[in-house]
């Protein structure tokens, strides 16, 4: 049974997907931070750079957006990595957008000052703008509309037959402008003709709306806004055919009731109002499950536990035996940790979700010997990581246990959306100890005592920092100073940094520089 918790708050919305009480997908989405893939903007070309073929255009959200040459020309493999969908079309396409994009010249489509119409593929991370395309896409629920692009299509993940020849027939039928192209989503299974002529007459409206709001505007704004977390929540509760969906505001309850009965269709769902004085999501323990995925170490029920580490090129997830035993009888060693692999496998899927990692991901399982067992915990890793929405891309494993795998980045991960850098660690993650400080400190009364002919001086430190020092340090800090015929005194403060330490003058009081 599955079931969606919507919270909402005067500042974030979150959004829990639980498949039998446990949590399988979070998304968080704040008001100072709104996620912008799918957004259409009026922009304004900022810098071309013709060494790689892009431009920078300032959509009005803080980063400049970047646009690649791939993103003007026709580019059907974006189409297709959006809305995971199949094309039917009379020719090669991918043969003439490669020599389209090879022969093709960025400024012959752009320059700078002129506005352009584009749209959010991938969210801004980090310090990296949003990326860009020209290729419009405007989605409903059955459909999606290719504004300037004339492909008709419908997804893979519609198997049947009958049904895929049906939908192709009446999207072909439809009447709109040449240029123009319809896509059916996996939603538009069994939907009937007339819902499906309504959404795209909708969609075709809209479109006339944003050139309208496009032609009228003089800066860089934006036209067109994607669905946002509550309407997403209830068309995947509706799709998907959830079991319930909890909302604990009465107003967005309001609001997806509204939802709920406009796209509902033959789907019955428990749609509530939470009245509960205990938070939601502690009431069904998804705060200490959150809590739990924001730790670099995870425990599994086998005993064994994964580490993630994040570098800069990518994470890496280690997978350890940790507390497992092979009391039973009847199970060798290598079967033992064949089956903590593939809890592993199970639990890196799950993980991966809810923390929302994307980009290059390195799985290093435990050693096994057989290439049969190595098989069988891939294809539990395959299969777990189907119930995903991004898209992965899974390679094999190899001798070393060692598995790389790659997964949509769709929005920032969840450790970015809640933690910042560290001021004290620069992000590093560690601080220098107390001996390496010593050690500093030393150099610097040295320098100053012999160079800079700083007699008296008073020490400032951290009060963990004088501990330590008068534990083993500050009798040879007395030394060095008697030798260079000066005077030491120590002080603490415990609003310096661990590692920071200040001198002052004991003449006068005045800090001294070094």
């Amino acid at each position: 049974m599955k079931e969606i918790l919507l919270n909402v708050s005067s500042k974030e919305k979150r959004c829990a997907i639980l498949k039998f009480g446990k949590l399988q997908d979070l998304i968080v989405e704040r008001k100072a931070n709104q996620q912008l893939t799918g957004n259409i903007y009026r922009g304004e070309v900022i810098n071309i750079l013709h060494n790689i073929q892009s431009a920078f255009i300032d959509i009005n959200e803080g980063e400049n957006g970047f646009i690649h040459i791939s993103d003007i020309v026709e580019n059907t493999q974006k189409f297709q990595e959006m809305f995971d969908m199949e094309f039917e079309w009379d020719y090669d396409i991918s043969s003439i957008k490669t020599r389209e994009v090879k022969d093709a010249d960025i400024s012959k489509f752009m320059e700078i000052g002129h506005p352009v119409l584009v749209q959010v593929v991938k969210e801004p991370i980090g310090t990296k703008g949003a990326r860009l395309t020209s290729n419009i896409t405007i989605p409903g629920r059955y459909l999606v509309l290719l504004p300037n692009t004339p492909h008709r299509g419908v997804s893979r993940k519609i198997t049947d037959r009958s049904e895929r020849e049906r939908l192709k027939k009446v999207i072909r039928a439809f009447e709109m402008p040449k240029k123009m192209g319809l896509i059916c989503r996996t939603a538009s299974t069994n939907a009937s003709t007339d819902a499906l002529i309504a959404e795209a007459t909708e969609l075709l409206k809209t479109w006339e709306r944003i050139m309208e709001d496009f032609h009228n505007s003089e800066d860089p704004v934006c036209l067109y806004r994607e669905s946002d977390l509550v309407k997403k929540s209830v068309l995947k509760a509706v799709n998907k055919q959830y079991a319930r969906m909890l909302v604990d505001d009465y107003k967005t309850f309001q609001y997806c009731r509204q939802l709920y009965r406009r796209y509902r269709g033959d789907h019955e769902m428990r749609l509530e109002y939470y009245r509960d004085k205990i938070p939601m999501f502690d009431r069904f323990a998804v705060e200490n499950e959150i809590e739990r995925c924001l730790r670099r170490k995870i425990w599994l029920q086998s005993g064994g536990y994964l580490y993630f580490d994040r570098t800069e090129a990518m994470y890496t997830i280690d997978v350890n035996s940790g507390r497992s035993t092979t009391s039973k009888e009847g199970i060798d060693v290598e079967e033992t940790l064949v089956r903590i692999n593939m809890e592993a496998a199970e639990e890196i899927a799950r993980q991966l979700r809810i923390r929302n990692i994307g980009g290059l991901v390195i799985c290093d399982f435990i050693d096994m010997r057989a290439r049969r067992n190595q098989r069988r915990v891939l294809d539990t890793l395959k299969e777990a990581m189907k119930e995903d929405s991004a898209k992965c891309t899974i390679l094999g494993m190899s001798e070393f246990g060692l598995v790389e795998m790659t997964r949509q980045r769709t929005r920032e991960s969840l450790i970015q959306t809640l933690f910042t850098h560290c001021p004290y660690c620069s992000g590093k993650g560690i601080i220098k100890n107390f001996e390496s400080t010593s050690i500093e400190i030393e150099r610097a009364l040295t320098k100053l005592m012999a160079l800079n002919n700083e007699i008296n001086i008073e020490l400032v430190i951290h009060p963990q920092m004088h501990d330590y020092l008068s534990k083993r340090d500050k009798e040879n800090y007395e030394r060095i100073a008697k030798k260079l015929k000066g005077e030491i005194a120590f002080k603490s403060n415990d609003e310096l940094h661990l590692n920071g330490f200040e001198f002052y003058s004991l003449a006068d009081g005045q800090k001294i520089e070094w």
